[in-house]
Protein backbone atom coordinates (compact mmCIF):
# COMPACT_ATOMS: atom_id res chain seq x y z
CA UNK A 1 0.00 0.00 0.00
CA UNK A 2 1.45 3.22 -1.04
CA UNK A 3 0.01 6.55 0.48
CA UNK A 4 -0.19 10.00 -1.08
CA UNK A 5 0.00 12.84 1.35
CA UNK A 6 -1.74 15.62 -0.37
CA UNK A 7 -1.34 17.77 2.15
CA UNK A 8 -0.35 17.63 6.40
CA UNK A 9 -3.96 16.68 6.77
CA UNK A 10 -4.67 14.89 3.41
CA UNK A 11 -4.24 11.09 2.42
CA UNK A 12 -4.81 8.65 -0.43
CA UNK A 13 -4.16 5.39 -0.96
CA UNK A 14 -5.36 2.22 -2.78
CA UNK A 15 -5.74 -1.47 -1.71
CA UNK A 16 -7.61 -4.42 -3.29
CA UNK A 17 -11.14 -4.71 -4.46
CA UNK A 18 -11.13 -7.30 -1.04
CA UNK A 19 -12.77 -7.12 2.21
CA UNK A 20 -9.51 -7.97 3.91
CA UNK A 21 -8.61 -4.52 3.19
CA UNK A 22 -10.66 -3.12 5.82
CA UNK A 23 -8.36 -4.43 8.51
CA UNK A 24 -5.06 -2.60 6.38
CA UNK A 25 -7.24 0.81 6.33
CA UNK A 26 -8.10 0.89 10.21
CA UNK A 27 -4.14 0.23 10.56
CA UNK A 28 -3.74 3.13 8.25
CA UNK A 29 -6.03 5.57 10.10
CA UNK A 30 -4.87 4.97 13.31
CA UNK A 31 -1.02 6.05 11.47
CA UNK A 32 -2.72 8.61 9.89
CA UNK A 33 -4.99 10.26 11.94
CA UNK A 34 -4.78 8.68 14.49
CA UNK A 35 -3.18 11.34 16.51
CA UNK A 36 -5.30 14.28 14.72
CA UNK A 37 -8.60 12.50 15.49
CA UNK A 38 -8.32 10.51 18.60
CA UNK A 39 -11.36 10.72 19.70
CA UNK A 40 -13.63 9.33 17.29
CA UNK A 41 -10.93 6.60 15.46
CA UNK A 42 -13.16 3.76 16.67
CA UNK A 43 -16.05 5.66 15.15
CA UNK A 44 -13.98 6.21 12.05
CA UNK A 45 -12.77 2.82 11.97
CA UNK A 46 -16.57 1.64 11.78
CA UNK A 47 -17.71 3.99 9.23
CA UNK A 48 -14.49 3.00 6.90
CA UNK A 49 -14.99 -0.71 8.05
CA UNK A 50 -18.71 -0.69 6.34
CA UNK A 51 -17.37 1.93 3.35
CA UNK A 52 -15.09 -0.65 2.03
CA UNK A 53 -17.13 -4.23 2.81
CA UNK A 54 -20.01 -2.00 1.15
CA UNK A 55 -18.09 -1.60 -1.84
CA UNK A 56 -16.32 -4.78 -2.11
CA UNK A 57 -19.76 -6.70 -2.11
CA UNK A 58 -22.23 -4.29 -3.93
CA UNK A 59 -19.32 -2.71 -6.39
CA UNK A 60 -16.56 -3.37 -9.27
CA UNK A 61 -13.42 -2.77 -8.09
CA UNK A 62 -11.64 0.09 -10.45
CA UNK A 63 -9.75 -0.68 -13.90
CA UNK A 64 -6.98 -1.50 -11.79
CA UNK A 65 -8.56 -4.06 -9.20
CA UNK A 66 -8.15 -1.95 -6.48
CA UNK A 67 -10.46 0.28 -4.54
CA UNK A 68 -9.07 4.07 -3.64
CA UNK A 69 -9.59 5.31 -0.01
CA UNK A 70 -8.90 8.78 0.87
CA UNK A 71 -9.51 10.90 4.27
CA UNK A 72 -8.83 14.28 4.81
CA UNK A 73 -9.15 16.43 8.43
CA UNK A 74 -10.53 19.93 8.40
CA UNK A 75 -11.54 22.33 10.87
CA UNK A 76 -12.05 19.17 13.62
CA UNK A 77 -13.97 17.66 11.22
CA UNK A 78 -12.81 13.62 9.01
CA UNK A 79 -13.58 12.70 6.14
CA UNK A 80 -13.62 9.36 4.56
CA UNK A 81 -14.33 7.97 1.25
CA UNK A 82 -14.16 5.02 -0.71
CA UNK A 83 -14.48 5.25 -4.59
CA UNK A 84 -14.70 2.07 -6.47
CA UNK A 85 -15.77 1.18 -9.83
CA UNK A 86 -19.59 1.14 -9.49
CA UNK A 87 -22.45 -1.20 -9.11
CA UNK A 88 -25.44 -1.97 -10.15
CA UNK A 89 -27.53 0.26 -7.87
CA UNK A 90 -26.79 3.32 -5.73
CA UNK A 91 -26.04 2.69 -1.89
CA UNK A 92 -29.14 3.51 0.42
CA UNK A 93 -29.44 2.32 3.90
CA UNK A 94 -32.25 -0.60 4.33
CA UNK A 95 -34.86 -0.38 6.25
CA UNK A 96 -34.16 -2.07 9.71
CA UNK A 97 -34.80 -5.65 9.75
CA UNK A 98 -33.78 -7.40 13.11
CA UNK A 99 -34.15 -11.06 11.76
CA UNK A 100 -31.75 -9.88 8.43
CA UNK A 101 -28.25 -11.51 8.84
CA UNK A 102 -26.87 -8.31 7.06
CA UNK A 103 -27.89 -4.90 5.59
CA UNK A 104 -27.02 -2.36 8.85
CA UNK A 105 -24.29 -0.86 6.97
CA UNK A 106 -25.37 1.98 5.65
CA UNK A 107 -27.30 2.57 9.16
CA UNK A 108 -24.64 2.41 10.80
CA UNK A 109 -22.93 5.08 8.66
CA UNK A 110 -25.66 7.20 9.53
CA UNK A 111 -25.60 6.95 13.34
CA UNK A 112 -22.21 7.58 13.49
CA UNK A 113 -21.67 9.96 10.45
CA UNK A 114 -22.59 13.67 10.49
CA UNK A 115 -23.33 13.46 6.97
CA UNK A 116 -22.50 11.04 4.08
CA UNK A 117 -23.39 10.64 0.25
CA UNK A 118 -22.48 9.37 -3.13
CA UNK A 119 -21.01 10.74 -5.87
CA UNK A 120 -20.89 9.46 -9.73
CA UNK A 121 -18.11 10.48 -11.42
CA UNK A 122 -16.25 9.23 -14.91
CA UNK A 123 -13.75 7.29 -13.10
CA UNK A 124 -15.91 5.07 -11.12
CA UNK A 125 -18.31 5.96 -7.78
CA UNK A 126 -17.13 7.52 -4.37
CA UNK A 127 -19.55 7.38 -0.79
CA UNK A 128 -18.03 9.06 1.80
CA UNK A 129 -18.94 10.37 4.82
CA UNK A 130 -17.80 13.26 7.50
CA UNK A 131 -17.49 12.84 10.78
CA UNK A 132 -17.70 16.24 13.64
CA UNK A 133 -16.46 15.89 17.05
CA UNK A 134 -19.82 16.00 18.24
CA UNK A 135 -22.76 14.14 18.50
CA UNK A 136 -23.77 12.56 15.84
CA UNK A 137 -26.70 13.62 13.46
CA UNK A 138 -27.52 11.57 10.73
CA UNK A 139 -27.87 13.28 7.47
CA UNK A 140 -28.15 11.23 4.27
CA UNK A 141 -29.23 11.31 0.96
Amino acid sequence: MRTVVNSPTSWQTRVPHHARSAATIRRWLAEVVGSLYPHRLADLHAVATELICNAVRHATPLPDGDLSVSCRVADGEVEFSVTDGGGATLPRPRPLDTTAPDGRGLLIVSALASNWGVQDESHGRTVWARLTPGAQQAVHP
